[in-house]
């Protein structure tokens, strides 16, 4: 296989593993508010590192910008997310426009990524089941791939949940090389096109399995170390409450924090201020990219702008401190530990 084609497959892996999970029940939902933030830093095995942040820029729509970059390995991400909502009786879909852009510093590869819709079955009766639908795309100018993946949702009576179907073709011929199939959850196929039409018969063989994964958690700085606004500062009442599942606190707290995103719009809207992101910018082409331009290609150099830009603390100019251990008893109460991500479901 390629090195392009490679690439194409490692971009795949990366969509299809991390897509939502099957959830167990309905919770409290959370309604991200004008500049709430999250940011978080990864460390990987072999000593290198990863940086992380996500911004809410616009509420009417919805819009969330993100970031991600491993100067090391010279791999960055960026994009956003225009969620829009529809019900179906039963079921709430969410078409989930705009886009994200996966760049390969190594062999100067951009790939620009397209997002399935989402669906949540059974909201009003019945079992309760996240699932990913209709079809999404990555493609590639540079090394002249594309990959097309159905996610194909569970019919009434027949079928199963998560399964796939796509294939990764020439954009400039539209020759097929290979076919993908699988469960996204579970284990996914690859079987190239080509030496299946010269052997005449050949099995899939495995792009990915999900028991052999590692997932690398999050490191998050503690309460203490965050700005009000930052995701879990912000809505650690509302996670505590539903941790407990005391509903109506939820509520309580989750409506009290809509109250002063209306009352911060009603001053803004007096003083004829515009909000303006933190972190990202909305530029010609009609989408949101980050502030941060012209990273260097010097991983040391590279790393230190990053961290400046992502973790400083306002207003105080300081950076997060990761290592002051998390003793805020409310995010201690609703189980976030400081340094680990959210559960995966």
């Amino acid at each position: 296989m390629s090195t392009n084609a490679k690439n194409d497959c490692a971009v795949v892996e990366e969509e299809l593993d991390e897509e939502p999970q099957v959830t167990p029940g309905v919770k409290k939902p959370y309604n991200p508010i004008l500049g709430e933030f999250f940011r978080s830093r990864y460390a990987f095995d072999d000593d290198t590192s990863a940086f992380f942040v996500a911004e809410q820029v616009s509420h009417h729509p919805p819009i969330t910008a993100m970031f991600y970059h491993s100067p090391e390995h010279h791999i960055a991400i960026e994009g956003d997310l225009r969620p829009k909502s529809r019900f179906f009786g039963n079921s709430v879909g969410m078409l989930l426009e705009g886009y994200a852009k996966v760049h390969f510093g190594k062999w100067n590869e951009n790939y620009q990524v397209t997002y399935p819709n989402m669906y949540a079955r059974g909201i009003l009766f019945g079992k309760m089941v996240l699932e990913l639908g209709e079809t999404s795309t990555v493609t590639c100018v540079e090394s002249d791939l594309a990959f097309d993946v159905e996610f194909k949702t569970k019919g009434l009576i027949w079928g199963t949940y998560n399964q796939i179907a796509g294939k990764i073709r020439r954009i400039s011929t539209k020759e097929v090389l290979y076919e993908i199939s699988g469960n996204w959850q579970t284990q996914i196929f690859i079987l190239d096109v080509r030496e299946k039409r010269r052997l005449g018969n050949l099995e899939p063989t495995v792009l990915f399995d999900s028991a052999k994964e590692h997932v690398v958690p999050q490191l998050v700085a503690c309460a203490a170390e965050q700005e009000p606004n930052e995701s879990r500062n912000l809505w650690k009442y509302v996670t505590k409450a539903i941790v407990e599942n005391n509903l109506d606190n939820a509520t309580t707290y989750k409506s009290a924090i809509e109250e002063q995103q209306r009352e911060d719009a009603k001053r803004r809207d007096a003083a004829k201020e515009r909000f303006v992101p933190r972190f990202f910018q909305l530029e010609t082409d009609g989408n949101y990219h980050p502030k941060l331009k012209n990273i260097s290609e010097d991983p040391v150099k590279a790393k230190e702008d990053i961290v400046n830009w992502v973790f400083t603390r306002r207003p105080d100019g300081q950076l997060q401190n990761f290592d002051k251990a998390e003793d805020d008893p409310i995010v201690l109460a609703a189980g976030l530990a400081a340094t680990k991500s959210l559960p995966r479901h």
